[in-house]
């Protein structure tokens, strides 16, 4: 009996001074799918979450003093272009992102690229973009052959669907669902093959809807041709109808929400405008998911990274807890990849610490009009897989009178 005892009291020991790499202490966590909205810390061990707790002992663990931070799991933006195919065509210029250089300086761990590709160059996206970044890149998959870029997103006789569904097959752990975007044909051939595609493969899809018509519209759409847990993007442009002249929320937006259907920003170049938004917000009709669309031509305009777009709808009354569920657990249910969006013991460790800025702080709209907030969220460090990536204030670095230097 002493012996099982003395083996008790060692198993506690040790449970007591687990192993850790990394402690992050004292920061106010915020994990949506497990409803935590509390200061606390986190250990990391083995590049995974290995608890969330009060006072974790860190023993012999590197700790991380982030009191008065907020900490949360990696974000996740839906809709980033990430792909520039060899020998551009014309404009011949690059229009999408360099993963790693937008992502963990915005508290990203997960890009989703919004179908820059088709299936035809998934391949080659995979090899020089995807498999080269320290970001988790995923995609939607084009239903157009070629992808964006190339003037076919008109041409039905473009939009392959058993090579997409074949494609999404053989990527499964990359591809996400399927997108059509730009749309200003006559009929319902983009939509429909994305479906379609969906349909075959259990995946959903997201719509960057074209051109409207009496036949096309956000009414047909979203009660004809959407299913439960597709997106729609650029959901406040107001360019489709989605706000009415007297500043309401059209009444097929609330239908749809019933329906399912997942509401995206897609803030972009031109899909985000504050008239648009104010009047969305006023009849808290609020989206499901923040995403940037960034591009060359927004990344340096007004969408400029994820937590700049969140800090529009929080300076708009959106609760800080709330832009955190629609940026994390959210997404990752919108994509269907549960393991990501949320601080789970042995889930990957994709973590983020954000500091709320007080001040005045101009913040622009897509058509370079200001707004001037009095809050801006600020990226403080990011982990993706438990490695520390982003460190704005070098918390996590050692003095440098105290720094061993290599000789």
């Amino acid at each position: 009996m002493q012996q099982i005892a003395l083996l008790l009291a060692l198993s506690a020991s040790l449970l007591a001074q687990a192993p850790y790499d990394l402690v992050l202490k004292g920061g106010h966590v915020i994990d949506p799918k497990n409803n935590i909205d509390a200061v606390m810390d986190v250990a990391v061990a083995a590049g995974k979450v290995a608890r969330v707790a009060k006072d974790i002992a860190p023993g012999q663990a590197k700790v991380v003093d982030l009191r008065g931070l907020y900490v949360t799991p990696g974000l996740i933006d839906l809709h980033a272009h990430l792909y520039n195919r060899p020998g551009n065509p014309p404009p011949k210029r690059n229009q999408s992102v360099q993963p790693d250089a937008v992502s963990f300086r915005s508290g990203v761990t997960t890009l989703v690229d919004p179908g820059t590709s088709g299936w035809r160059d998934f391949p080659n996206f995979r090899e020089i973009t995807i498999n080269r970044s320290q970001t988790r890149v995923l995609a939607w998959l084009n239903i157009v052959a070629a992808g964006m870029g190339f003037g076919n997103e008109d041409d039905p006789e473009q939009m392959d669907v058993a090579g997409a569904v074949r494609m999404a097959k053989q990527h499964p752990d990359l591809i996400i669902g399927f997108k059509t975007a730009h749309y200003a044909g006559p009929g319902w051939h983009a939509v429909d093959g994305a479906v379609a595609a969906g349909k075959q493969t259990g995946l959903p899809i997201m719509v960057d809807f074209g051109k409207v018509t009496a036949e096309r519209n956000i009414q047909a759409l979203f009660e004809q041709k959407l299913r439960p847990g597709d997106v729609y993007t650029h959901c406040f442009s107001g360019l489709r109808g989605e706000i009415l002249p007297d500043k309401s929320v059209n009444p097929v937006l609330w239908a749809a929400r019933k329906k399912g259907i997942v509401f995206d920003i897609g803030h972009g170049g031109g899909s985000f405008f504050w008239p648009m938004t104010m009047a969305a917000l006023q009849h808290k009709f609020y989206p499901d998911t923040i995403s940037t669309d960034l591009h060359f031509g927004s990344m340096n305009t007004g969408a400029r990274d994820l937590p700049n777009v969140m800090s529009k709808l929080l300076n708009l009354g959106v609760p800080f807890a709330d832009l955190i569920r629609m940026t994390t657990w959210k997404p990752a249910q919108v994509i269907h990849q549960p393991q990501l969006g949320n601080l789970d013991a042995g889930a990957e460790a994709d973590i983020a610490v954000f500091r709320i800025e007080q001040g005045e702080f101009g913040l622009l709209d897509s058509a370079g009009a200001r707004f001037l907030g009095k809050q801006l969220i600020v990226a403080e460090m990011t982990l993706r897989k438990g490695r520390i990536q982003w460190d704005r204030n070098a918390r996590a670095a050692a003095d440098w009178r105290t720094h061993r230097y290599r000789k």
